[in-house]
């Protein structure tokens, strides 16, 4: 067995077929066939269900293919740590992050992007409890995200900010209940119909744990996976959505109101494995403030 026979097998897995591991391989769909069908041979069972439609693991297969992955990371971080002896950091750093919180990192990137323009860094944008697993798995080197206590155990974390979130209205929209300076009830809120993010998302986690905290209940009107469809329902009067101010921000035409109590909010922090990161993680690390 050696590297790129893991590497093979973890291309078709993440795919989801032969023919688009070749592509991302730059290789023909024969020589990814045979090298599957030449490491099954030495492992003595197969590693996919291959049907007319689909490929998917065996449970062979899905034991082989966190160990790969952990292994061709291991190879990787020895090529690293033998450039960063010679005086040269390359390498790859793959960061989770998700919508809301890019405009703190990118300052991040352009930095190391200047000081170590040998190391390659891949965004991988996704629900945080999503992120929270590829940490854990160890697809991802390091995260930006807002995680709650409990969803912090098992990983390093350095707290970056801490931020209310506020409701966004449509201009034309008359708030029942609203005050003279702005505040809302989550109870008055519950009333209106609500523009939401999916569950697995860290705002819907903030926002259900405030209205389980006040004892609300609310339903969802609109669910969408993306903060400006979020804010084209809010703008078109079809809905109210509560969101980071910092988000909100990015919406001026778009009224603001706080909450008067138990405001949703979220702790944005820099998340990565326990241990010594590797060089360049560490590289980055020092530039995220």
């Amino acid at each position: 067995m050696d590297l790129r026979q893991m590497e093979v097998v973890v291309a078709v897995a993440e795919t989801g077929g032969f023919t688009a591991a070749a592509r991302r391989l730059h290789v023909v769909q024969s020589a990814v066939s045979s090298t599957v069908r030449a490491l099954e041979r030495e492992l003595g069972t197969a590693l996919f269900d291959r049907t007319t439609h689909r490929v998917a693991l065996t449970r062979a297969g899905e034991a082989f293919v966190p160990a790969a992955r952990a292994t061709l990371r291991s190879a990787e971080l020895a090529r690293e740590a033998v450039n960063a002896v010679q005086g040269k950091l390359c390498g790859r750093v793959t960061v989770g992050t998700m919508q809301g919180v890019w405009a703190g990192l990118h300052h991040a990137l352009a930095a190391l992007r200047a000081e170590h323009p040998g190391v390659v860094v891949q965004l991988r944008q996704a629900a945080v409890a999503d992120i929270r697993q590829a940490l854990r798995e160890g697809t991802v080197d390091l995260a930006v995200v807002a995680l709650d206590r409990q969803q912090q155990r098992g990983l390093t974390t350095r707290l970056l900010s801490r931020e209310d979130m506020v409701l966004l209205a449509a201009p034309r929209r008359v708030l029942v209940g609203a005050t003279p300076d702005g505040e809302v009830r989550l109870a008055d809120v519950a009333e209106l119909p609500l523009v939401d993010f999916p569950p697995g998302w860290a705002i819907r986690h903030a926002v259900d744990r405030s209205f389980r905290a006040a004892g609300v209940d609310r339903s969802t009107t609109f669910e969408v996976n993306d903060i400006v469809a979020a804010a084209e329902l809010v703008r078109n009067d079809l809905g109210v959505c509560i969101m980071p101010r910092s988000i909100a921000d990015r919406f001026p035409e778009l009224p603001q109101y706080r909450f008067d109590h138990h405001a949703p909010h979220w702790k944005v922090m820099v998340v990565r494995p326990p241990g010594e990161p590797p060089p360049a993680v560490a590289a980055l690390l020092r530039h995220i403030t």
